[in-house]
């Protein structure tokens, strides 16, 4: 199987499990339904996942799965500090529309404890890949500031989004993401720009 094609198969799993799971609940749904739904087999399944515990730990993954489509959206001619701004609401929007609260919280507290892998800080990850360039490219344009590398300011953009999605998890969903991320992460990141 070549690399592209066991992605896709790994993808198909992820986003029909995380789909199942948004709609039916974790404990409601069983691996099998999850087979059945991507169309893959079971030992494609067990190939990839020892089994559904592990797939929490693969929301990193629909992430990336977000931020790939997102990046053709991404235009040479977008203020830089806007474009980071976008991937966000359309972060908030897809955690808000179509990933479990609950699910979330689990997602988190796993990362907090876990002595293995820890998926959401994999600077590999197609979303620090993206931030970086996003940086990078605003650094060279003059449109963000220079008074901090661009691996410092990756790191501040990812703890306040970490730091909002924390937040709205303990408060139970009960307020907008999307929206307290569109008021707040401005405020927070503001030092990011170059003032004119």
């Amino acid at each position: 199987m070549s690399k592209r094609a066991g992605r896709n198969t790994k993808g198909r799993i992820v986003s029909a499990a995380w789909s199942l799971f948004y709609r039916q609940g974790y404990d409601n749904t069983t691996v099998e339904e999850i087979i059945e739904e991507s169309g893959t087999s079971r030992g494609s399944f067990y190939h990839y996942f020892e089994g559904k515990d592990a797939l929490l730990s693969s929301l990193s993954y629909l992430f990336d799965e977000k931020y790939e489509e997102l990046m053709d959206q991404i235009t040479p001619d977008m203020d830089s500090f806007e474009a980071l701004m976008f991937l966000n609401r359309e972060l908030f929007a897809m955690i808000e529309n179509s990933i479990s609260l609950d699910l979330l919280a689990r997602l988190y507290s796993s990362q907090l404890v876990t002595r293995g892998e820890k998926h959401l800080l994999d600077h590999n990850r197609t979303y620090y890949k993206l931030l970086r360039r996003i940086i990078s490219e605003g650094q060279q344009k003059g449109q963000l500031t220079q008074d901090s590398t661009v691996s410092e300011m990756v790191r501040v953009y990812a703890m306040c989004e970490r730091a909002l999605i924390y937040d709205w998890c303990l408060s139970e969903g009960s307020y907008s993401l999307t929206h307290y991320g569109r008021t707040m992460l401005p405020r927070f990141l503001d030092s990011f720009r170059v003032k004119s």
